[in-house]
C-alpha cells in the first residue's frame, strides 16, 4: 500500500510540473527514477497515464480523471500525516502557494525573507497564476487573491495593503508628442498597453471620480498576456513611449517617483481593497500553513496590519471576503 501511494503521489507531481524534468528539480530527484516509477504504475494499471513528447508531458483522459480524483484524496493523507508535526519543536514541510503576479510581486518580496529565516525547516512552493484556482485540486494549501476572485466556502485572513489603486500612466515623450487626457474617455484616442488573461478575458479600465464611474476599453500597439513576464514587457514598453498603461499604483510607484513615467488622471484613479491570504477550513491545517498565517497575522507593518482586528479571519466559511 505504501509503495502504491508513494507511485500515485509521483504520478501527481509529473502531472502538475508538466514534465519529468520539472518535477525532478522541484523533488531533488533524478527524472529516470520518476520515470521508471510511473511506467511502472502505468504497468500495474494496465492503462497510460501520460502523453510523453521531447516538449512536454501531459495526462491521458485516464490519467486526468485520476489525477482530479487523487489529488484532494493526497492532499487529506498529508494534512493526516501533518498532524505528526505538532509534535515537533519547530514546524517543517512544504507549504504551496497559489499567487497571482501582483501578489508575487508586490506583497511577497517583503514577507517570505523573513518567514523562511524564522522558519528554516519550512519548504515555500509558490505557482503563480492568475485564473480561479481549486487550490485543493491544484495541490496547493492555500492561494492568495483579491475578495471578488475568492473561493467560496474559504477563510480569508488580509495580507498585503489594505487598499490599493490602478494607476494610469505614460511616459513623458509620449504626452508631449500626443497630449494628455484630461478625462477616461479621452484614453479611446490614445495608444494603450493592454493585458489579457490566460481565459482570453481583457478587462477594462475603470476609473471613479466624485461618485462617477467610468469604464473605457481603449486600443492600442501592445497586447500582454497577464501574469509571467508579460506585465514587465508592458512596463518596459510604457517606459519606451509606446503608450499609456494602467497597473497597480505600487507597481508603477518606482517609475513615478523617478519622473520616468507621469501620472495620468490621477483624481479619477480607482481604489480597491487589497487581497487575502485563503485556504480551506478543515480541523487540522497544515504546521507550514498555520505558521504561515501567524506569521502574516503577526507580520508589524502597518500597511499588513490594516482592516479586521488582529487574528479575527475576514471571511468565514461559506461566505465571501467584505472589508
Amino acid at each position: 500500500m505504501a509503495e502504491q501511494l508513494g507511485d500515485l503521489a509521483v504520478f501527481v507531481s509529473v502531472a502538475r510540473a508538466g514534465g519529468f524534468r520539472e518535477a525532478a528539480r522541484a523533488g531533488g530527484v533524478s527524472a529516470s527514477s520518476l520515470s521508471e516509477t510511473v511506467r511502472r504504475l502505468e504497468a500495474r494499471l494496465g492503462v497510460r497515464l501520460l502523453h510523453r513528447t521531447t516538449r512536454s508531458v501531459v495526462p491521458t483522459e485516464a490519467g486526468a480523471r485520476l489525477l482530479d480524483r487523487l489529488a484532494p484524496a493526497l492532499g487529506e493523507v498529508e494534512a493526516a500525516l501533518d498532524v505528526v508535526n505538532g509534535f515537533r519543536d519547530r514546524p517543517a514541510g512544504t507549504l504551496r502557494l497559489n499567487v497571482p503576479a501582483s501578489a508575487a510581486r508586490l506583497v511577497l518580496p517583503a514577507l517570505v525573507p523573513p518567514f523562511l529565516a524564522a522558519y528554516p525547516d519550512i519548504r515555500l512552493d509558490v505557482i503563480v497564476e492568475e485564473s480561479f484556482v481549486d487550490v485543493l485540486a491544484a495541490g496547493c494549501d492555500a492561494g492568495i487573491r483579491y475578495e471578488e476572485r475568492l473561493e467560496q466556502d474559504m477563510i480569508a485572513v488580509p495580507i498585503g495593503p489594505r487598499r490599493q489603486r490602478m494607476a494610469t500612466a505614460a511616459a513623458p515623450a509620449y504626452l508631449a508628442s500626443r497630449g494628455r487626457p484630461a478625462h477616461p474617455r479621452d484614453l479611446l484616442q490614445h495608444a494603450c498597453l493592454r493585458g489579457r488573461f490566460a481565459s482570453g478575458a481583457m478587462p477594462p479600465w475603470e476609473f471613479e471620480r466624485k461618485g462617477e464611474v467610468v469604464t473605457v476599453d481603449p486600443s492600442g500597439p501592445l497586447i500582454v498576456r497577464v501574469g509571467g513576464g508579460g506585465v514587465d514587457l508592458a512596463v518596459d514598453a510604457a517606459l519606451a513611449g509606446c503608450g499609456v498603461i494602467h497597473l497597480f499604483e505600487d507597481w508603477l510607484r518606482p517609475h513615478l517617483d523617478s519622473g520616468r513615467l507621469e501620472p495620468v488622471l490621477e483624481p479619477w484613479w480607482r481604489p480597491f481593497s487589497g487581497p487575502f491570504l485563503y485556504y480551506p477550513g478543515r480541523r487540522h491545517l497544515p504546521a507550514p500553513l498555520r505558521a504561515f498565517i501567524d506569521f502574516v497575522r503577526a507580520w508589524p507593518p502597518t500597511a499588513l496590519r490594516a482592516g479586521p482586528p488582529e487574528g479575527e479571519p475576514a471571511v468565514a466559511r461559506g461566505t465571501r471576503a467584505r472589508r
